[in-house]
Parts: structure tokens; sequence; C-alpha cells
């Protein structure tokens, strides 16, 4: 079985995981409403997709 020769130190550890960042979803605005959505997705705040009414706006 593998084993490491030496402890990886803090520093070297954490170099590594310094490229685990969340990245931000690419949003866009409805066309419609103008409200931020995600893209291919049914606009939350006017019910729209593609042009036409999908859901009931309250």
């Amino acid at each position: 079985m593998a084993v490491p020769k030496r402890k990886v130190s803090k520093a070297r550890r954490d170099k590594r995981r310094a490229n685990w960042k969340l990245s931000l979803p690419g949003m866009i605005k409805c066309p419609k409403c103008g409200e931020f959505k995600l893209p291919h997705r049914v606009c939350k705040a006017c019910g729209s997709y593609d042009g036409k009414d999908i859901l009931k706006a309250e």
C-alpha cells in the first residue's frame, strides 16, 4: 500500500485547497419582467418561459 514518506505541511495542504471556490451562477434578466433568473428555467417572479406564460403569477 502507498504510504506518504513525510507529513504534508499545513501551508502545502492549504495551497492545494485554495482553489476550491464556489462560482457564481450565470444569471440573466427575464425579458418579460426584468428579474434575474437562471437561464433555461421558468421565471419565479412572472412565471414565463420562452415568451409564454407557464405558471400563474400571484
